[in-house]
């Protein structure tokens, strides 16, 4: 079937290069961001026109180039990064203690399979051959949960600190205009992005080097022991999505409700004792819980596929470049999101406020075309013309342009809901215009018509993944799915650089506003946060489509490890299961949303408390009491983020252990079916309500003008849908993508423990 072109050699040099040179660019990028001083320097030099004397000069005349707004900014930034370091160490305590919990769980569960046995098996492709033991899977497996769970929560961590460093600096360049400020927050994100991507693929690159040593030629046993990687980083993104989402919104309802609605004080108002918590949530809801979960499903993504295919010919004739390609196109996904990075820091300049969003949208369309080419090349050089592809029981012949096609569906697919996410949730279209205007008819209406928006932006979405799924199935099994399924997120150093963009920039606004800085670099800030509105959903949609694509491959290779030939909709086994399993989105997103309910709850009492009994708080006399509301919104997500986590942690395995892999599998296409309606259109429904409050704010259009001012009906029925909208956009919706795909990938590693010992139940009876 002939050999790929590229060696094994140079493949083994080439990815932990790209990770390296990935890392390496993520370190300069903060390098270039540490040089803006959050001290007070007057320049040395006059001849630097670009970051020199001028631009001192010009501060000077606008009076805000005064030391103490910026020791106020230093001040702001350090209570933030403390609230938000504080809160990741204590939710760390406890998630250890799961960590821990559950990877003696897989080991006793995976050992069990062959009751410890230490000897050598059959393999499954080839009774002639031996392979390793059931528990050496369970040994290798715990490691390889336990190095995804590290990865996942220092990507989290490193992310965020990152964040807490970058905003305030971005508030201080905003001073000079509104692309020095862009270029900031942007590289700052670019951190974020590049560390993440670079380090899951050389963790995985390494875990499966080092796993090697001791599989030898076994490497379905090798490639099944490293799916534990894929759960260990979705397993700390449910916690990170979960905790982060409850922290934020709690923060963000309780200011919301009190400042602007009863007191109608600005957003960001220092008098507000909420304040804090807000800013801090941001960072650990929006930064910290979207790092883990776009490196899950990254984890994930790559797992499903080398399972896959090392049931294939990859993996039973050992060729070892053709059994990295995911890692290969992962590698090449970092190249081009680097070269992507330049156009939107080095190579064009933004000097208008309207030049903000078109130039986030470029960074899209720039790095999908550039990986389109990238894909090619890589399936070229790493893919023979022709394979076989493991396909439920049979083996599939496939060409190598065949696969290109697949990887390039996905990559264009995620586009397309980028854009169809961008339309629904940006104020600059109808949709969310039209949700503006209905603002006028009071809170209901606002409502209501925001719940339609949602509900609609779901079609198109839908439609491109089902495209993905038909034309890669069709082509390459499973295995095509999950190809896919990478292609859209083989850009992701670059669509996490947009992600963290918004939170940064928000940030930067509410410093901004605490410090008392001019009108004039308010707008500046607020007109980079409304931008990075829309980016964060459009991130939200990536992580929704990939969710789909990767839960459907995890599905794929649950179904062939636990050796169900077909999964029969029309047996009550598999039906009570897809029932079930449609119900457990519904289920999680109550539980999440009234738990943000209830800690919104305690926050609204407090900020209330302190109004009313702090005197000279509303003349700006007396410093609110920060600390408190922080400590609130602490405690809540972390006694709230346990039964949501359990739902989805128990689930697959109670359901496994006494209803069988057949009821397991409805469960899981169930859970997917109706999770990613739900998580798209309760993202896009507070995006767009979120952003209509923006377009009544900003006052930008005619339109918009007879809305507003802040404070009008109008204006104040538009503050309660976002209110409402909050929870939907930052806690349920993005946490459903975890759901969906950690159940999957949590039925893969158990799937040889319930296909020998499940099903109790229905022995029994």
């Amino acid at each position: 079937m002939g050999s790929a072109l590229l060696s094994e050699l140079a493949t083994e040099i080439l990815i932990p290069v790209c990770a390296v040179i990935g890392i390496a660019f993520s370190l300069v990028q903060w390098f270039l961001v540490s040089r803006v001083k959050l001290t007070h320097e007057r320049p040395s030099s006059s001849n630097d026109k670009k970051n020199g004397f001028n631009d001192y000069l010009i501060e000077e005349e606008e009076g805000i180039n005064d030391q103490s707004v910026v020791a106020k900014c230093a001040d702001i930034q350090n209570a933030i990064s403390e609230g938000a370091t504080s809160f990741l160490f204590t939710e760390y305590q406890y998630v250890g203690v799961f960590m821990i919990a559950f990877a003696i769980l897989i080991f006793l569960f995976l050992g069990s399979v062959e009751g410890f046995s230490t000897k050598s098996q059959p393999c499954t492709y080839d009774s002639q051959k031996t392979c390793k033991p059931a528990l050496a899977t369970a040994v290798f497996s715990t490691v390889s949960f336990l190095l995804g769970a590290i990865t996942s929560i220092l990507s989290g961590f490193l992310g965020m600190k990152i964040a807490t460093y970058a905003n305030a600096r971005t508030t201080l360049e905003a001073r000079k205009g509104v692309g020095k400020a862009f270029i900031t927050a942007f590289r700052s994100g670019a951190v974020m992005g590049f560390l993440l991507a670079a380090n899951g693929l050389l963790v995985l690159y390494v875990a499966i080097n080092l796993f090697k040593l001791y599989y030898g030629d076994d490497w379905e046993g090798l490639f099944e022991a490293i799916t534990g990687y894929g759960l260990g980083g979705s397993s700390m993104a449910l916690f990170g999505r979960v905790g982060g989402g409850i922290y934020t919104k709690a923060a963000d309802v309780g200011a919301d409700l009190v400042g602007k609605v009863e007191r109608n004080i600005p957003e960001d108002d220092p008098r507000n004792p909420a304040v804090i918590a807000d800013n801090v949530g941001d960072n650990v809801g929006d930064i910290a819980g979207m790092g883990s979960d776009l490196f899950g499903s990254y984890a994930e993504s790559s797992c499903a596929a080398l399972v896959v295919a090392s049931i294939s010919s990859f993996g039973i004739n050992h060729e070892f470049t053709a059994m990295l390609y995911p890692l290969l196109i992962s590698s090449m996904g970092i190249l081009v999101c680097l070269i992507t990075t330049l156009f939107a820091t080095d190579f064009f300049e933004i000097k208008a406020v309207k030049e903000i969003e078109p130039a986030l949208k470029k960074q899209l369309i720039i790095s999908t075309v550039l990986m389109t080419v990238g894909i090619a090349i890589i399936t070229w050089i790493a893919l023979p013309s022709s394979f076989t592809i493991y396909d439920f029981g049979s083996q599939k012949v496939v060409k190598n342009w065949q696969l290109f096609l697949c990887v390039g569906v996905g990559l264009w697919a995620g586009l397309i809901i980028g854009f169809v996410t961008e339309y629904y949730t940006s104020n600059a279209y109808s949709p969310v215009q039209d949700v503006a205007d209905s603002c006028r008819t009071g809170a209901a209406t606002n409502v209501i018509f925001g719940l339609a928006l949602g509900y609609k932006s779901v079609i198109i979405p839908i439609f491109a993944i089902a495209v993905s799924i038909f034309v890669s199935f069709s082509f390459a099994a499973m295995y095509g799915i999950a190809v896919a399924a990478l292609g859209m997120l083989s850009t992701i150093a670059t669509g996490l650089a947009i992600d963290a963009y918004g939170p940064i920039s928000d940030n930067a606004g509410g410093i901004a506003e605490m410090a008392g800085m001019s009108h004039r670099i308010r707008e500046r800030t607020d007109a980079l946060d409304a931008a990075g509105n829309t980016t964060a959903a459009i991130g939200k949609g990536f992580a929704i489509g990939s969710a789909a694509l990767v839960s459907l491959a995890l599905f794929g290779a649950f179904v062939s490890r636990a050796a169900i030939s077909t999964v029969d909709v029309l047996t009550p086994k598999v039906f009570i299961g897809l029932i079930v399993g449609a119900m457990l989105p519904y289920w999680f997103s109550a539980m999440t949303m009234k738990s943000v309910g209830s800690a919104a709850l305690k926050m609204v009492e407090e900020v209330r408390r302190q109004f009313n009994t702090i005197p000279g708080i509303m003349e700006g006399h007396a410093k609110p009491d920060y600390a408190t509301c922080v400590k609130i919104s602490t405690d809540a997500s972390i006694k709230e983020m346990i039964p949501p986590g359990a739902l989805v942690m128990l689930t697959p395995l109670i359901v496994g252990t006494f209803f069988g892999v057949e009821t397991l599998s409805g469960v899981l296409a169930g859970s997917l079916v109706s999770g990613v309606q739900i998580a798209i259109s309760a993202s896009n429904t507070g995006g767009a309500w979120d952003n209509a409050k923006k377009y009544i704010e900003a006052g930008a259009s005619e339109h918009a003008r007879t809305l507003g001012p802040k404070g009008s009906e109008p204006h104040k029925a538009a503050v309660i849908g976002d209110t409402i909208g909050d929870p939907l956009k930052d806690t349920s919706g993005p946490s459903l993508n975890i759901l969906i795909k950690l159940m999957a990938v949590e039925s893969l590693v158990f799937a040889p423990f319930f296909a020998t010992h499940g099903g109790l139940l229905f022995k029994i009876f």
